[in-house]
């Protein structure tokens, strides 16, 4: 194993209607007729409003809340009986008169009679009630639009759209509309009737998200909820990894250590020296690994999962330090230490051109997202772009990579990240020219892109693993610690469903796996007999790892399946996702 002395890491690593109304409201087919003075529709507080009184265990959750939420749900999957039931039985009623009124007036398209009930709901914010009447204004001047009726809408629209004084681009939109009126078409009509009952239960849906919550429920709140409470704990759960996509109500879900690739599966000793580095093809149907025989292996991965090698790519001069896998999988880049580029045809193994520059060396390689050009750093501390022949299209020279780094293209085109410095990583716009800047205060070894390109894994010599945002401000958002790095280069990655975990290796021949919002370890896995340079996670089966070691083997890592047959045979009442893709 080669050593980092105190000044440069080691060279083998790269450094160191009606029933419209009641699925928006109450459910009742009629509303009763209110009676009495006009004051008698302001809104008042529900009936058992003010009861303090809580449901649940931990005290947080208001009995008349739950309520209304629940009959709003019944009436929303069509349970009319079962809601009025529940809001008689309750005392609680899902809204009240005046909201209720309020309602049916704009279903039936009595829009004067709906704003000036608007008025008497007794709303605070009086930029709602504007946007509130502007909705009902607009609705009731393209109603008699369509109606032909011209100089009505016209009427509308100066004296009472227009002196809300609101939403000027719109009400500019509307006055267009009078003076083009064969322009205006209502979408999706087969007849006038059709139209207007379809938008003005739209209108209702609007107006329904525009008003405060205690007003009107919003639609689907319950389901909202309850989805929200699943994904949480989906999320909370460590060890969920699993493209089972079911989740039962009627237990708390809890996945087991069985969902993480901790059981080795295949070991792979086809390379004469250490193994520097591996990665998956995007499609996880192939994985190339680099080493320091100076040769590269492509290996293919069968529909039952098992590896096995595909070619074994030779032609360097020097030590193999990285691979980049083109967009399309077609291709491979290969680039060995301070030396040349190559780039081969995956499914021949033919070399189809190298890619160097005379005096300088290469270190590092990269695709563009259309695997049009290639990137690569040059140990003058440039990086250039190339066109496939191999023709020089741009060259970004100045402190912009050293001769031991990772480079990165974002999926976009526009960022390309290096290592510039020892304790700084530059990620450059090339379309804007702006130069932005990870600063770190210990020697930055290694780094890795996430897939949506918003996160960078950074490792650093002090054997920790930082976690950047670089969507907008550059942030610091999480460390890992627990493996072990002293002498040499070791690379991390992203991995697992939905990149929810973090895998490294370490000097102590052992990976480390993290779950990545928590920072919490959840694995240490024995194996190799050197110490592991890199890992790789398969994009696409998140139960698929592969370590690459300084004991010249790859280890491939899969599930338990025993332990995983075991826990599906005794669940003890928690929900276990089984697992299996």
């Amino acid at each position: 194993m080669g050593g980092v002395e105190d000044e440069e890491p080691a060279t083998k690593r790269m450094k160191l209607s009606t029933e419209e109304l009641r699925g928006l409201s109450n459910g009742s087919s009629l509303i009763e007729p209110v009676s009495g003075s006009s004051s008698d529709l302001m809104a008042r507080p529900l009936s058992s409003e003010g009861d303090e009184e809580v449901v649940g265990s931990k005290g947080v959750i208001k009995r008349v809340e739950f309520v209304r939420i629940i009959a709003k749900a019944l009436y929303s999957l069509g349970y009319k009986k079962s809601g009025e039931r529940l809001e008689e039985e309750s005392g609680i009623p899902l809204h009240s008169s005046v909201v209720n009124l309020f309602m049916q007036q704009v279903l039936d398209g009595n829009w004067d009679e709906s704003v000036a009930t608007l008025k008497k709901i007794g709303l605070l914010d009086e930029s709602i009630v504007k946007s509130a009447s502007f909705l009902i204004l607009e609705q009731k001047f393209l109603e008699l639009l369509n109606a032909e009726r011209v100089m009505d809408a016209l009427n509308t629209l100066r004296t009472e759209i227009t002196p809300l004084c609101i939403n000027g681009t719109r009400v500019r939109e509307l006055s267009s509309r009078v003076v083009a009126p064969s322009q205006f078409v209502l979408v999706g009509s087969h007849s006038q009737d059709i139209v207007r009952a379809k938008s003005r239960s739209k209108l209702l849906e609007e107006l329904q998200k525009l008003l405060p919550p205690t007003v009107m429920i919003p639609e689907r709140r319950l389901e909202h909820l309850v989805e929200q409470a699943l994904l949480l704990q989906r999320d909370a759960c460590p060890f969920h990894n699993s493209l089972d996509k079911e989740m039962s109500l009627y237990t708390d879900h809890q996945c087991g250590r069985d969902q993480i690739p901790s059981q080795t599966l295949q070991i792979l000793r086809d390379h004469s020296d250490e193994v520097w580095f591996l990665q998956f093809s995007h499609n996880g149907k192939y994985l190339a690994s680099s080493s320091n025989d100076r040769s590269v292996i492509i290996w293919e991965v069968d529909v039952n999962r098992g590896v096995s090698m595909k070619h074994r790519l030779c032609g360097h001069q020097k030590s193999v330090c990285s691979v980049s896998w083109s967009p399309d999988c077609n291709e491979l880049l290969t680039c060995g230490v301070e030396e040349a580029v190559r780039r081969w045809d995956v499914s021949s193994g033919e070399c189809l051109h190298i890619y160097e520059k005379a005096g300088v060396g290469l270190v590092s390689c990269g695709w563009s997202p259309e695997g049009k050009w290639i990137f690569s750093g040059v140990n003058d501390k440039s990086i250039c772009m190339w066109h496939l022949d191999g023709r020089e299209l741009e060259c970004w020279k100045g402190q912009r990579t050293l001769r031991i780094s990772d480079l990165e293209i974002t999926s976009d085109g526009k960022q390309i990240i290096s290592i510039c410095k020892e304790n700084a990583i530059l990620l450059l716009d090339r379309e804007a020219k702006v130069e932005r800047y990870i600063e770190e205060d210990q020697t930055i070894t290694s780094f890795s892109l996430s897939r949506d390109n918003r996160f960078l894994l950074v490792n650093l010599l002090n054997q920790e693993i930082h976690l950047w945002n670089i969507e907008g401000d550059l942030k610091l958002v999480a460390k890992y610690i627990g493996h072990k790095r002293a002498r040499f280069v070791i690379r991390s990655c992203f991995g697992g469903l939905a990149q929810a975990f973090i895998a490294s290796g370490s000097e102590d021949s052992q990976v480390y796996i993290w779950h990545r919002g928590s920072g919490e370890l959840i694995e240490a896995l024995p194996g190799h007999s050197g110490a592991v340079n890199c890992v790789s996670w398969n994009p696409v089966n998140p139960h698929m790892l592969a370590s690459a070691s300084d004991d010249r083997t790859i280890r491939i890592w899969g599930l338990n399946e025993l332990n995983m047959k075991r826990k599906d045979a005794h669940s003890n009442g928690i929900h276990y996702c089984n697992g299996r893709t």
